[in-house]
């Protein structure tokens, strides 16, 4: 047996013609223990059409699928939703072997593909609103600018009631399953959740309007295939509505208490105020970043009410994984947070102040007094973390229950 890969029927005019990556485990700063996918489809109409390429070293992969349904000279049209390497990486290359009559992109997208591989490949730019004749099918494009690039844009397949959505509704999650009602619900909304965290969140606003311009378009879709992960053929329902709850960021009655230690002063701090705020009944999420990686961080921050951030003093500053987390947190833009600072110091004792000051910069609306203690807190000190907890939970509640 020669060739290994085979394509996965998605419809009677699509195919999956994808690669499988088992083993990336980072994925810009947000770790994916479970790899991922980079999803192509090939569109079986009278003019054949590939729907996005893949990261440059599963080229052959991809081929080896397209040839098991079709030989790959017979492409005429290659569609690029989004430039971004994963899914354009062996653009060029393809281009070069399989000669399509024509290459689409988005306007901003003709542009990226240009500045990314500085090649002379004629790039057609395709309008907001613009269809595509296929012979026997229609292609129409719809801008998705900042979802999550300024290129990005969706495709949909009347024919089929088919929409390739790029990143959207995607997730980084390895499987030989293709199709998202094979996989576990809890899999696939921790994965879905965890993607939207770490990616999309920023453009939360977008999202939104997004989803409003889908609805309006009056579109008929019965299959969702975006960029990364499953596809998505029945209940679609599910996923959007997920999207809406992320996207809006409703606050909810839970905390996230983050922290890092050095002699387990902080910890300590930590611990209090974690068993205050679930004494009064708001659920918590304890996460030393000792341990944590910052996307698990984002991922619980997500579907949170308030976020509570604690360090010790090193070198006038904050520890560096706190650092990391707080940099990462901030230009992710999680919104609609209350919060307060905490920790521990020697001599100096800025920690707790350059703490406050990036929860302002992430507009984190500080609603307890900060405590900070010299060396370990003793029960007087802890009693303030008791009471921070208490003053915390009491709005948190209180602005959850108006919602």
């Amino acid at each position: 047996m020669n060739d290994i890969y085979s394509a996965v029927k998605v419809t009677d005019n699509v195919y999956w013609v994808g690669a499988i990556d088992w083993t990336i485990r980072d994925f810009h700063g947000y770790t994916t223990p479970r790899g991922s996918t980079y999803n192509a489809y090939l569109v079986m109409a009278d003019d054949i059409t590939l729907i996005d390429t893949v990261k440059a070293p599963f080229m052959s992969e991809m081929l080896t699928r397209i040839k098991s349904v079709v030989d790959p000279s017979k492409i005429k049209y290659i569609i690029s939703n989004h430039s971004e390497m994963d899914h354009s990486g062996c653009l060029p290359e393809v281009i070069d072997l399989i000669k399509p009559q024509k290459v689409f992109a988005s306007a901003t997208g003709v542009k990226t593909l240009k500045e990314l591989f500085h090649n002379q490949h004629e790039i057609t730019p395709v309008k907001d609103g613009e269809t595509l004749s296929l012979g026997n099918m229609k292609l129409t494009f719809m801008e998705t600018r900042m979802i999550h690039w300024p290129d990005s844009m969706f495709t949909y397949l009347a024919k089929d009631e088919f929409l390739f959505s790029q990143d959207a509704f995607g997730m980084h999650l390895a499987t030989l399953e293709r199709f998202a009602d094979e996989i576990p619900a809890a899999t696939l909304e921790y994965e879905g959740a965890t993607y939207y965290a770490n990616i999309v969140l920023p453009y939360s606003p977008i999202v939104l309007k997004a989803l409003e311009k889908v609805a309006a378009s009056g579109l008929k879709i019965k299959i969702i295939a975006p960029d990364h992960g499953p596809i998505w053929r029945k209940d679609l329902g599910w996923i959007i509505e997920l999207y809406k709850k992320w996207a809006s960021q409703k606050p909810a009655a839970k905390a996230v208490v983050v922290y890092a230690t050095m002699w387990h002063s902080t910890e300590k701090m930590a611990r209090a105020i974690s068993e205050s705020l679930a004494q009064e009944g708001v659920k918590v999420k304890l996460l030393s970043m000792n341990e944590t990686h910052r996307s698990e961080v984002v991922y619980e921050v997500l579907d949170s009410g308030a976020l509570i951030v604690g360090s010790p003093t090193l070198n006038n500053n904050i520890l560096p994984q706190m650092a990391d987390v707080m940099t990462y947190l901030k230009g992710l833009k999680p919104v609609n947070l209350i919060g307060a600072a905490f920790g521990s110091y020697g001599w100096s004792g800025e920690s707790v102040k350059h703490l406050e000051t990036m929860l302002k910069e992430m507009k984190v609306e500080i609603v307890a007094e900060s405590v900070a203690v010299k060396n370990t807190p003793g029960d007087n000190v802890l009693e303030k973390c008791h009471e921070m907890g208490k003053t915390i939970a009491a709005e948190l509640l209180k602005r959850t229950a108006v919602n």
